[in-house]
């Protein structure tokens, strides 16, 4: 069954809820009893007092990380985005744009693993990085001019309406 789409599990709140029904139970509450207080079905109860039996209430506390252990390490996040910072130059790319390839070729140099393209833009985004290009703009371009024709030729190229207080043609108000 699982989870609704984009809804995450707090394993902290699961943790609590499971600690929370082995004091009942070791209060003397019934199953039944704790499935109603705790709000969860009679049968998790019974499987948790089966655990507490066994192990105690360790044998409840919540595993360290579910899921396969991720192969690249906080440090080796952190040299990912220093090299990403560094841009695609530095590894002898001669443009400067990233492509999921380039990336992917990155983190196998700076860390020795391999990730497929699909997986290293899913990665990217982890790491706060989106998709953008670099900005193309001409080695000779003059700041002071075109913010001069911005602010003075411009709008006296612009055509704006001669008489601004009479009505439009296309007025939808009637008088």
């Amino acid at each position: 069954m699982g989870n609704p789409a984009g809804v995450k599990r707090n394993f902290v709140a699961l943790e609590r809820r499971r600690l929370k029904a082995a004091r009942l139970l070791q209060q003397g509450c019934s199953e039944a009893e704790t499935a109603r207080k705790v709000g969860v079905h009679r049968q998790s109860v019974s499987r948790w007092a089966g655990q507490l039996a066994a192990g105690g209430r360790s044998a409840l506390r919540r595993s360290p990380r579910p899921g396969r252990k991720p192969r690249m390490s906080e440090a080796d996040r952190r040299r990912i985005i220093a090299g990403l910072k560094r841009g695609p130059e530095a590894l002898g790319y001669e443009t400067g744009l990233w492509t999921s390839w380039r990336v992917a070729d990155l983190i196998e140099r700076e860390c020795g693993v391999r990730y497929s393209n699909v997986h290293v833009w899913r990665l990217l985004g982890q790491l706060g990085w989106s998709c953008q290009r670099p900005v193309g703009r001409a080695l000779e371009r003059n700041e002071k001019a075109i913010r001069h024709w911005k602010q003075v030729r411009w709008p006296g190229l612009k055509k704006t309406p001669e008489n601004k207080a009479a009505r439009s043609s296309l007025s939808m108000n009637r008088d």
